[in-house]
């Protein structure tokens, strides 16, 4: 099987604007991106597993609890989610 590598550009264009896809992130990685290392209002783990949802230029535009959680926001928002590996 022959590997194929995309862009995170090439696979935007591939899909259009609603093409997203769903990874596990670590609640480390949640807190890293924000300025204040917390996020407020809620209580996160560092090792906690969450769900972000991200375009598929890489931009991440929403982190849930649970992938089901995840996939049903995007389809709720005219979202098409796809697998990755």
């Amino acid at each position: 099987m022959t590997q194929i590598t995309l862009s995170p550009q090439d696979l935007a264009a591939l899909g259009g604007p609603n093409l997203v896809y769903v990874r596990p992130v670590m609640g480390a990685e949640i807190l890293a991106s924000t300025p204040t290392g917390r996020v407020e209002g809620y209580d996160l783990r560092p090792d906690q597993i969450l769900y972000a949802v991200h375009r598929a230029d890489g931009e991440r535009l929403a982190v849930l609890e649970d992938r089901d959680a995840a996939v049903a926001a995007a389809l709720a928002h005219e979202l098409a989610p796809v697998s990755v590996h």
